[in-house]
């Protein structure tokens, strides 16, 4: 069964095809490392091991990179402003390197909560300077770049077509521009691939043109170029790369190799947060701990994003994470019943189920539809095994971990109550033992107000998290 993605790059869908045999390349931008990776970061990281475990699922082999952004990222992708890792030290008041290995670190932890698959080569940029400062020298010999004062420029002008992925109108947009014109600037929108460093700048690396650090686009040109060649399969990121970063990388690879270096270029849309924009400013930009002190587990998030088509917003609101969460016990619960199931399926309907999913997950990761299956056996009157391990397949390519669906279910049960709770559960047990159902219905309506569902059964009173 074919795989077909949407292409931003020829703006349609169309059937992918590797470019070399069963091997698939991948570039994905990865963080910048200056900070906590919050929800709307990990829709992107949720979509690229989707499309990850999709392709491995239709039995490609894959060689996929990211980069690990720890210098060269200024705070406008228009080169503007200063370094993001820089202004992190100075406002934690640490080295640089001690911020990007602190924030690394909780990054991967984050992505193993997600069941985030690792990609094959993870790449830092401070471990790749002199890939970058080659591929700039390439670019002034050839006449694509340019020196001023403050850096090495990429000219626009010697492109035959600039943008190519945005679809912007470069010409109008100059005409109508009220920024501030770098003179020494050829064009508007030539852009640095090398920053001359001030004499405060910490991280900073010799070069013909003195002591400098990278512009944030180089990297991951010479980094792909490294690892996959000059034309690879697939590159990702989110759809704020598109009109600037990305641009760029294809302009850069351009300059050097005559080649566009991606064949497909796919792109992830925005997560909003209670219907308005993710920022820094709002107080919105939540993280996976923060989720998970709401009781909102990092795999609860992960469903959540498969309500909505990649290429879709998705709105985020602490009420629908929520039920997110009590969806996925509900669906943990399912595959164990299926699991203790003694019905026999027909193998005919089994490769009904495989056939939808396969061809849902190829039709460009339709993953609300490919859910859709999966409930609907979840949902099957008929318990059987077949189902479960059915399931166990189709997780290949969800990665909620649905085979220790007992033991987070059982884990569930056990949360560490506050003091304030555990005396208002002790007193309600009282109240119940001498009779008192009125203080007891009052009690629990409190522990409701507060957070909490309680539950009256045989084995006694439960307790949870809502």
């Amino acid at each position: 069964m074919p795989v077909q993605f949407y292409n931003t790059l020829t703006r349609q869908k169309g059937e992918f095809k590797p470019l070399e045999g069963n091997m698939v390349r991948i570039y994905s931008c990865g963080p910048t490392v200056y900070s906590y990776a919050h929800i709307g970061n990990f829709r992107a990281y949720i979509f690229m091991d989707t499309l990850r475990r999709v392709l491995q699922y239709n039995g490609y082999e894959l060689n996929h990179v990211m980069n690990i952004t720890d210098v060269g990222h200024l705070e406008s992708d228009a080169d503007e402003g200063e370094d993001k890792m820089e202004k992190a030290a100075r406002k934690e008041n640490k080295d640089p390197y001690e911020i990007a290995k602190y924030y690394t670190e909780i990054f991967f932890r984050d992505m193993e909560r997600l069941h985030i698959q690792r990609p094959e080569k993870v790449a830092k940029a401070t471990e790749h300077i002199s890939e970058m400062l080659e591929f700039v020298q390439e670019l002034v010999k050839n006449g694509y770049a340019y020196e001023t004062s403050r850096g090495i420029y990429f000219d626009i002008s010697k492109l035959d077509k600039y943008p190519v992925l945005s679809n912007r109108n470069i010409e109008e947009q100059i005409a109508g521009a009220r920024v501030d014109v770098d003179e020494e600037k050829r064009n508007p929108y030539d852009f640095a691939l090398w920053i001359k460093a001030p004499e405060t700048h910490i991280m900073k690396w010799e070069s013909p043109w003195g002591l400098s650090y990278p512009g944030w686009h180089i990297e991951c040109s010479a980094m792909g170029r490294k690892y996959l060649g000059d034309e690879f399969d697939i590159h990702t990121g989110g759809i704020d790369h598109i009109p600037t970063h990305h641009e760029n990388e294809i302009a850069q690879s351009k300059g050097l190799t005559g080649k566009v270096p991606a064949k497909c270029w796919m792109h992830v849309e925005f997560l909003q947060v209670d219907g308005g924009k993710m920022s820094k400013s709002l107080g919105n930009t939540y993280t996976l701990d923060q989720l998970q002190e709401k009781g909102i587990e990092p795999l609860a998030y992960k469903l959540f994003c498969f309500t909505a088509h990649y290429r879709t917003k998705l709105n985020f609101t602490f009420d629908t994470a929520l039920s997110t969460q009590k969806a996925l016990n509900r669906l943990r619960e399912g595959f164990l019943k299926h699991q203790e199931g003694t019905e026999e399926i027909a193998s005919e309907k089994i490769k009904e189920y495989e056939d939808k999913f396969l061809a849902t997950i190829n039709d460009d990761l339709n993953m609300p539809a490919a859910m859709g299956i999966v409930w609907e056996i979840i949902r099957n009157q008929e318990k059987a095994k077949q189902y479960a391990k059915l399931l166990l397949k189709f997780d290949k390519v969800l990665g909620l971990d649905l085979e220790n669906s007992k033991q987070y279910l059982e884990e569930a049960k056990q949360i560490e109550l506050p003091e304030e709770i555990a005396e208002l559960l002790e007193k309600r047990k009282q109240a119940r033992e001498n009779k008192d159902w009125k203080i007891a219905d009052q009690i629990r309506d409190q522990l409701k107000e507060k957070g909490y569902s309680v539950k009256d059964t045989k084995e006694g009173m439960t307790v949870e998290k809502i």
